[in-house]
């Protein structure tokens, strides 16, 4: 990404001829997958309490959940297991598994926490756009210093989830930004739907399940050695379409 970064610092991708100019208005994180590693923590809570009450569950029905509503995912581990539990049920018992497994260690995504400081320190807002509850969320931002995320999206907090725009749109008016001018992160093809129905320039880092190609989007295998002066450069493409 060099050679991206020493342009946007130079001023070559802004119309101003400034460095800010070629940063985003803001970047909208999605987190499970995308900001830390924990979608085998939710496997693992999907098939323990699965099998606590007596159904049948395997990764690749655990694999259609990623990115998912968790209300969503639990309708479909009602479908696909047969047990006999409220989609409450299934989400409350999921979070605290997982809400557990976080406290004993927060897996951060390789370049993550080295984005996000370096946006801090740019004064570039980052916000939470998860479907995850606020009480995962909390226990995730808490392990970061005070003022990492300015604001945070949860799946508690929105009437409809992704691949809904809802998400997005509601950080977006959160810090009153357009989205067009944002950059949103996402590992997964629902996140990433959502982001680009929002009309956000989106980068796809597939991680448990591949992305396919979506308009709006754009791809990179890891965000280990991107920059907060590569962001507008990764997205030009998807930005000139619009």
């Amino acid at each position: 990404m060099s050679e991206a970064n020493e342009n946007s610092r130079s001023g070559a991708t802004g119309s101003s001829g400034s460095a800010t100019a070629s940063l985003p208005a803001a970047v909208l994180w999605d987190m499970d997958g995308t900001l830390v590693d924990t979608e085998p923590y939710w496997i693992r809570a999907e098939h323990e309490l699965v099998a606590a009450h007596g159904g049948v569950w395997n990764d690749e029905f655990a694999h259609q959940l990623v990115g998912n509503a968790l209300e969503v995912s639990a309708q479909l581990i009602i479908d696909q297991s047969g047990i006999d539990l409220t989609i409450t049920e299934i989400v409350e018992g999921l979070l605290e598994r997982v809400v557990a497994q976080v406290a004993t260690q927060v897996p951060w995504r390789p370049g993550a926490r080295e984005l996000l400081f370096e946006l801090g320190r740019l004064e570039v807002p980052s916000l939470l756009v998860t479907m995850s509850w606020r009480s995962l969320a909390d226990r995730v931002v808490g392990a970061l210093p005070e003022g990492t995320f300015r604001a945070l999206v949860t799946g508690d907090e929105v009437s409809h989830g992704k691949p809904h725009p809802e998400p997005y749109l509601s950080a977006a008016r959160l810090i009153d930004v357009d989205p067009r001018d944002c950059v949103a992160l996402e590992d997964s093809p629902t996140g990433v739907r959502s982001a680009t129905a929002a009309g956000v320039p989106t980068i796809a880092i597939p991680h448990v399940v591949p992305v396919p190609p979506i308009e709006g989007a754009v791809q990179v295998s890891t965000l280990a050695g991107v920059s907060a002066y590569d962001l507008i450069a990764l997205v030009a493409p998807v930005r000139a379409q619009r």
